[in-house]
């Protein structure tokens, strides 16, 4: 069974659509976290991801260890958990949150979220994956803007950007001990931004992350996932990360959300926002 790795998500959510603020920038979190030195090959070296808990800091965030080799270019290969386009073109669908779908979601919605199910739409849509292979990945966004996400991961598929994985993220994600090594693209899971009373934008179905292992999230010594510092060196350009201006940046400024990438403190390479956190 595979081991759930989402938590690294779930947490990157509380902490990236928090807000701005601050002046602390990715490269000051660069020298506090080494990496392993970069392979000069494509890498696909076996990874199980979600096999091995990091050790808990006393935020309970995982510690922050050097990345591992087969992941500092990291291309691993998706696991189909729906059958991918019969005809290798993009596909997609739009519906409300069926109570098969709302079973699975388990305690990423609950009493209390800002909105309502019926205010939630789930979607599926096509991605290549990093075997340049076409896939179904699946994602719960506000009903406000699922023909906008549809856009944009049409826009992403005519690219060929490369995704690894996109799922619902789960209860068993929730309270799945920390292992740095997630790479989850999703969109929807109710919970407060870190250290505030406050939703995260995920919580409105109004914010996804894409990748976020080749997009980490950086913040002081925090970096999530926590295995991800080698590609804190944007100089470094590898499959499935995303600068300033490219085509995941553009195709999500063109239905009117903002990045996380080009905030100062935090550093959300990961997230991109309706509400602008």
């Amino acid at each position: 069974m595979r081991v759930p790795v989402a938590v690294l998500l779930v947490i990157a959510m509380g902490l990236g659509g928090c807000g701005r603020g601050g002046t602390s920038t990715a490269t000051s979190t660069s020298t506090r976290v080494t990496t392993a030195p970069a392979s000069t090959t494509t890498t696909t070296a076996a990874w199980v991801v979600g096999a091995t808990a990091l050790p808990l800091r006393p935020d309970g965030l995982g510690e922050m260890l050097p990345t591992p080799a087969p992941l500092v270019d990291r291309r691993l290969p998706t696991k189909d958990l729906l059958p991918p386009p019969s005809s290798g073109a993009f596909a997609s669908t739009i519906s409300p949150i069926s109570d098969a779908i709302r079973t699975r979601m388990g305690e990423t919605y609950h009493d209390g979220c800002p909105v309502t199910l019926s205010e939630l739409r789930y979607l599926t849509v096509s991605f290549w994956g990093f075997d340049d292979r076409a896939h179904t990945g699946e994602l719960v966004v506000n009903q406000s803007q699922a023909n906008n996400v549809v856009q944009v991961f049409a826009t992403l598929f005519a690219h060929r950007f490369p995704i690894e994985e996109m799922r619902l993220p789960t209860t068993a994600d929730l309270d799945a001990p920390p292992t740095g090594d997630g790479n989850n693209t999703a969109g929807f899971v109710c919970r407060n931004s870190r250290g505030t009373s406050s939703f995260s934008a995920h919580a409105s179905g109004l914010a996804i992350d894409v990748n976020p292992f080749q997009n980490p999230y950086s913040k002081g010594d925090i970096v999530l996932p926590e295995l991800a510092s080698a590609y804190l060196d944007r100089s470094n350009h590898r499959p499935g990360m995303v600068y300033a201006g490219d085509v995941v940046q553009r195709a999500f400024a063109s239905i009117g959300w903002s990045w996380g990438g080009a905030w100062r403190s935090p550093v959300d390479r990961m997230h991109f926002t309706a509400t602008g956190h």
